[in-house]
This record gives C-alpha cells, sequence and structure tokens, in this order.
C-alpha cells in the first residue's frame, strides 16, 4: 500500500505501479491560517510505504510528512516505510560554528518520533546522514537510471565531473556505460592566474555529459559548461539527480550555451525526465 504526500504524488503512483500495489489517495490542504490539513481517505493495512520529498517548500512538506506519519500509526499501521526521495535540511549534517542547530540530526529524529520504521532516500548529500537514525536507513543510487537515459540519448559521451567531489558520480555512470569521465581540476597559474580543465581527458569533438547530485543555483555548472564548450565539446548536456533549480537557475544554464538539461524526479521540475520509480521500487521488495 502506497501513500503520496503532495509534493511525491507522480513518483508515489509510478512506485505502486512498479509493485503493483493500491495507492491510497490523501486529502490534503490549508487552514485560513496557514496550518496544514491531512486525512487519509482510504483502509490502511499494517504495513504502508509513505512516499513525500522534502524539497521547496521544506518546512510545509516536512509538517505534512510528520503528520501523515503520526496519523498512520493512530491509525494502527504496524510498520511505516517512507520514502524520501530528496531529504531536505541535510546540508547542515555537523557543526561549523558554535550554536548552529544540526538540522540533519533534528529532522533524523522528528521522522522518528513521528512513526518512521525505515526510511529509501536517493543520493543524500551527506552519507553519514544514516548514522543519525536509530532505524534502518537506505541511500540508494539514481546513477543507473541517468546512465540508462544517457545510453539512449547520446552516442559515445564523456561523463565529467564539475569538481572532485562529485568525481564519484561520474565514475558510476561510466563503469555502467563502459564509457570515459574526468572531472574539472583548478590549476593555479601564478597568484592572480587559475586554469580550470579536464585533468585527464581531451574533450575536444566529443559530447560531455556533465553530472552532480545537486543543482542548486546553477553556478558551478554554467562555469563547467563553459570551460567544456572552451575546450571543444561538440556538445555540453547538464545532468543532476535532484534538480532544486533555485530562482532563474535553469535560465542561466541555457544562457551557457548548453544543449540539455536532465534530471530525476526525486524534485518536480521543467527537467525531471527520469524516474527513480524502479529502484525505489526493487528497493522496497
Amino acid at each position: 500500500m502506497i501513500i503520496g504526500g503532495s509534493a511525491s504524488q507522480k513518483l508515489a503512483a509510478k512506485i505502486a505501479k512498479e509493485l503493483e500495489c493500491p495507492l491510497i489517495p490523501i486529502e490534503t490542504k490549508r487552514f485560513p491560517d496557514g496550518e496544514r490539513y491531512v486525512r487519509i481517505k482510504g483502509q490502511v493495512d499494517e504495513e504502508v510505504t509513505v512516499v513525500q520529498s522534502t524539497g521547496y517548500p521544506q518546512d510545509e512538506n516536512l509538517i505534512e510528512l510528520f503528520l501523515i506519519l503520526k496519523n498512520l500509526k493512530s491509525m494502527g499501521v504496524k510498520k511505516i516505510k517512507v520514502v524520501i526521495p530528496y531529504f531536505g535540511y541535510g546540508r547542515q549534517e555537523r557543526r561549523f560554528k558554535s550554536g548552529e542547530a544540526v538540522s540533519a540530526v533534528i529532522i533524523a529524529n522528528l521522522l522518528e518520533a513521528a512513526g518512521a520504521d525505515e526510511i529509501f532516500c536517493i543520493n543524500l548529500h551527506e552519507d553519514n546522514i544514516r548514522e543519525f537514525f536509530q532505524i534502518p536507513v537506505h541511500n540508494l543510487s539514481a546513477m543507473k537510471p541517468i546512465a540508462d537515459h544517457i545510453k539512449e540519448t547520446i552516442n559515445d559521451p564523456v561523463i565529467v565531473a564539475p569538481d572532485k567531489g562529485a568525481l564519484g558520480f561520474a565514475r558510476e555512470i561510466a563503469e555502467i556505460l563502459g564509457c570515459e569521465y574526468d572531472y574539472l581540476e583548478k590549476t593555479r597559474l601564478s597568484p592572480e592566474v587559475v586554469e580550470t580543465k579536464p585533468k585527464n581527458l581531451d574533450v575536444k569533438g566529443k559530447e560531455a555529459v556533465i553530472i552532480d547530485d545537486i543543482i542548486s543555483t546553477g553556478g558551478t555548472i554554467v562555469n563547467a559548461s563553459k570551460i567544456l564548450k572552451e575546450h571543444g565539446a561538440t556538445k555540453v548536456i547538464v545532468s543532476c539527480v535532484h534538480p532544486v533549480l533555485v530562482e532563474d537557475a535553469l535560465l542561466k544554464i541555457f544562457a551557457a550555451d548548453v544543449d540539455d538539461v536532465i534530471a530525476t524526479d526525486t524534485l518536480r521540475s521543467d527537467v525531471s525526465l527520469i524516474s527513480v520509480a524502479q529502484i525505489v521500487a526493487d528497493a522496497i521488495k
């Protein structure tokens, strides 16, 4: 039995279809003062899977999720699996300055208190977030469906990480596709001059696919795209797991002469073309 929160209704429907299990509708709305209202519109089994991404508006989506979970427990559900495709408040997983709230820990505690028994996420920003829970947490990778999409649409790609931090994603996709991969490296030529270029590969005449976990403001991607075009890439396609895409990020990326942007449906956006439903369904099974 699958329940989809208002942030992930289409993804919840796809997961239910993959699992061949019923999709239970819910009613959600706001009271005039802005508070959330949630009602489960159907009978529930002893085990339920709830699908709710917690991207923007993070606070609203989290409160709705907490209400759903606690409500299901009060209705007699014994086990609740929670699919959180994008884990909001996951960037602050440690205290960098004195007095800072460690949001990832707080959200983990609240999810458990609300009734979550097992959690499935897609490419957590930091894998150590799982350590904040006392319940099983699965960090699934969206690189396989992204690689499958690249294989269907691009001939002989080279996979490029915009920085060393994203190199693992590029390597994972390249290994699936059997193609080359690289990352952009900064080299200081003088106190005033820094050169950024692919570390090992020559991208001239090739179709380059930039891969990252999150695209937020788009600044990193714009810089990487311009560099690849300057080094002779015939096409630059941008791909990510979580299309946060703050404000005019997508416009900025296309203005940088990017040929296409593709992302998964962990968050709803104009470029959420690749579904993670299959990998979630396989994990739930």
